[in-house]
C-alpha cells in the first residue's frame, strides 16, 4: 500500500529578484522534478553529496519549505494544496527527526515540558497524570531514565539529545518519519546506538521512513530501497541490493567507489572523479552530471537522459544506463 507518493516535486528559491526589463530572477533550483513513492512500513534512503537537495526534499514534505510545484499525496490526499489549518491535524502523522538535536530542542524548556507539548497540541492526553505516564514510558523506550524530565537540553550529550528528539516523534505514533541526517552531528561511537534505536522502533511500530543521508554504509544498514539524488533530481532508484550490486548511473558508481572498505586491493579500478558538484543556480544543459562524467557524450550535453527501467523497482536517468549496468563500460 502506497503511503506517500511524490510526483515532479520542485522547490525553487528566488535569490535575487529581477526589477529591470529583460533581466531574469536568480533562482536556486534546490529540488527540480523529484518523483518517488514510499510504501507503508518501508524505509527509503535518499542519498547524495551535500547541496544536492536532499534536506530540501525532507523539509518540503513536512511543509517547512514551500513547494514551487508538484504533487505530494499522503494517504491519497495532496498535502501541498492544503492550507496550514487543514494540514495541522496531519502533522502528527508526518514527523521529522532533525540533523542537529540541540537546535531542534527549545533550550528554555525542560525535557518534560518539551515532550508534553505535542501531547497537548494534538489532544493525546486527558490529564497531567496521563501526560507524565506517557512521557515516562517513551523515555524508557529510548533509553533514558525519569531524571531526564526535569533537566534542560544543555545538560545532555548529543546522543542523549537525539534520543529526546526521537522520543518526541514516537509520542505521536506517526505513520511516516522523515529522518534528515539524524546521526551526522553525533560522535561516531554513538551513531550506531542511535541508528539501531531508530531501526528497532521503526520495525516494531511498522512506520514508514524517508532516511536522508550522505553515508552509504548507514543507508545500506537501515534502508529497504535507495534513491540517489544529484543537483535537484533523482538519477537512480532501486532496492538496496540493486543499487549496491548493479548500479546503472555513473554518479551512483562514483559514490559507491568512494566508500572505504577493508581488504580492497590497491589495483581495484574506480570510476574517475572529475570536478566539483554542479551549481543549482546555473545548472549545466542536458544531464547535470555530464561535466563530471567520464562517459559523457554530446548527447548527454544536449539532453537529459531517458529513464531506463530495469525492473519494477530499479530505474536510472542516464543515456548509457544499460551499458553501464551490463558492465560493457568499465
Amino acid at each position: 500500500m502506497t503511503l506517500l507518493d511524490v510526483q515532479n516535486l520542485k522547490t525553487h528559491f528566488i535569490l535575487k529578484k529581477a526589477w529591470l526589463p529583460g533581466r531574469r530572477d536568480v533562482v536556486l533550483k534546490a529540488v527540480d522534478g523529484v518523483t518517488f513513492s514510499i510504501q507503508k512500513g518501508e524505509v527509503l534512503g535518499l542519498v547524495g553529496e551535500s547541496g544536492c537537495g536532499k534536506s530540501t526534499v525532507a523539509r518540503t514534505l513536512t511543509r517547512l519549505e514551500t513547494a514551487t510545484s508538484g504533487s505530494v499525496q499522503f494517504r491519497n490526499v495532496d498535502i501541498l494544496s492544503m492550507d496550514h489549518g487543514t494540514f495541522r491535524p496531519l502533522r502528527r502523522h508526518i514527523q521529522m527527526i532533525f540533523q542537529d538535536p540541540y537546535a531542534s530542542l527549545n533550550p528554555r524548556l525542560t525535557i518534560g515540558q518539551t515532550l508534553a507539548e505535542p501531547l497537548r497540541i494534538h489532544g493525546l492526553a486527558s490529564s497531567r497524570e496521563n501526560i507524565n505516564l506517557k512521557i515516562l514510558e517513551i523515555l524508557t523506550l529510548v533509553g533514558l531514565d525519569k531524571s531526564a524530565i526535569g533537566r534542560f537540553p544543555h545538560e545532555f550529550s548529543g546522543g542523549q539529545r537525539q534520543r529526546v528528539g526521537i522520543a518526541r516523534v514516537m509520542l505521536l505514533s506517526p505513520d511516516l518519519i522523515i529522518a534528515d541526517e539524524p546521526v551526522s552531528a553525533l560522535d561516531v561511537s554513538i551513531q550506531a546506538q542511535i541508528l539501531n534505536l531508530i531501526k528497532e522502533l521503526q520495525k516494531s511500530r511498522g512506520m514508514a521512513m524517508l532516511f536522508v543521508s550522505h553515508d552509504l554504509g548507514v543507508v545500506r544498514h537501515i534502508c529497504d530501497r535507495v534513491a540517489v539524488m544529484y543537483l535537484g533530481r533523482i538519477v537512480e532508484i532501486g532496492t538496496k541490493e540493486e543499487i549496491f550490486n548493479t548500479p546503472s548511473h555513473p554518479y551512483t558508481k562514483m559514490l559507491l567507489a568512494s566508500v572505504p572498505g577493508i581488504g580492497r586491493g590497491k589495483t581495484r579500478k574506480r570510476p574517475e572523479m572529475i570536478g566539483e558538484p554542479g551549481n543549482a543556480i546555473d545548472p549545466p544543459n542536458g544531464c547535470a552530471f555530464h561535466p563530471r562524467c567520464i562517459w559523457a557524450t554530446d548527447q548527454c550535453r544536449q539532453s537529459l537522459g531517458p529513464t531506463h527501467k530495469f525492473s519494477k523497482t530499479h530505474s536510472s536517468l542516464c543515456h548509457h544506463a544499460q551499458a553501464i549496468q551490463s558492465k560493457k563500460v568499465a
